[in-house]
């Protein structure tokens, strides 16, 4: 297996990535599943607040492993504050994990429940320097995680998103995607679970505080459907659906996920 081609299928997928990125065995690895009897709940958690500036989102691609939007994060434009986190921390890009039907797909469980998908808004600290410095402190990345599930009322919030897979059907597109403000895409609740964790993906640093929000947000079986009509080739080459683009809970390894809500 290649330094460059971890992904999900059996030769390369999460049961492998530990061959080149040892770190991916380490003892706070992300996603976990979160299991309510042992969550403590946390009467000092305060809420968590993003001031997103619309004018900070610049294209969405296709990576062939997920789909993601970039944000502009040279300045404090866009930032999520409060909850657990001390400071602000920059919005830099949101992406998304899926299955390949709607009973899974999310990467965190909660109490055995799968989710259809878990969209993921990465936020840095900038008291690090840079992204790349903020990789190496525990401290140094925030994550909001939302779950999406399919129901009757899907938010119609997602449509911009999806409306622009037509654009990015193969690995390697990308197209403008401005004026966006992500915040739209939070449910009503701001209740979350948090606790200390890693990227879901190689090389699966351990510098992230994780908001995991209670309330999931609604899709339409059509919009997940869109989701999965990308494809993890290249234009000239053969479809390859982009699915089960997941993790699967990591061990918990004795950390404690706390709860802002009784």
């Amino acid at each position: 297996m290649a330094q460059s081609v971890w992904g999900y299928d059996s030769d390369n997928g999460p049961e492998r990535w530990h061959e080149n990125y040892p770190m991916a065995k380490g003892d706070n690895q992300s996603p976990i599943e979160i299991n309510s009897k042992d969550v403590r709940y946390d009467s000092s958690l305060s809420p968590w607040h993003a001031s997103y500036d619309p004018g900070a989102a610049k294209t969405i691609l296709n990576n062939g492993r997920t789909c993601r939007v970039v944000f502009d994060d040279t300045f404090d434009r866009s930032v999520l504050r409060g909850g657990p986190l001390l400071g602000a921390y920059r919005l830099r890009q949101l992406h998304l994990h899926w299955g390949s039907s709607d009973d899974h797909g999310s990467e965190h469980v909660i109490d055995g429940v799968k989710y259809a998908a878990e969209l993921h808004m990465v936020h840095w600290n900038p008291k690090h320097g840079n992204f790349a410095g903020a990789l190496k402190q525990s401290d140094g990345v925030a994550v909001v995680g939302i779950f999406l599930k399919v129901g009757n009322t899907p938010k119609p919030e997602m449509k911009r998103i999806l409306e622009e897979i037509d654009n990015i059907k193969t690995k390697g597109k990308e197209a403008p995607f401005q004026h966006f403000d992500p915040s739209i895409l939070f449910p009503k609740s701001r209740d979350y679970w948090t606790y200390h964790g890693s990227f879901t993906t190689p090389p699966c640093e351990e510098c992230i505080t994780w908001i995991l929000l209670r309330e999931p947000i609604e899709v339409s079986s059509d919009q997940m459907a869109k989701l999965r009509s990308l494809s993890k080739s290249g234009e000239n080459e053969p479809v390859n659906p982009l699915v089960d683009n997941w993790r699967p809970p990591q061990p918990v390894k004795g950390r404690v996920v706390r709860a802002s809500f009784k």
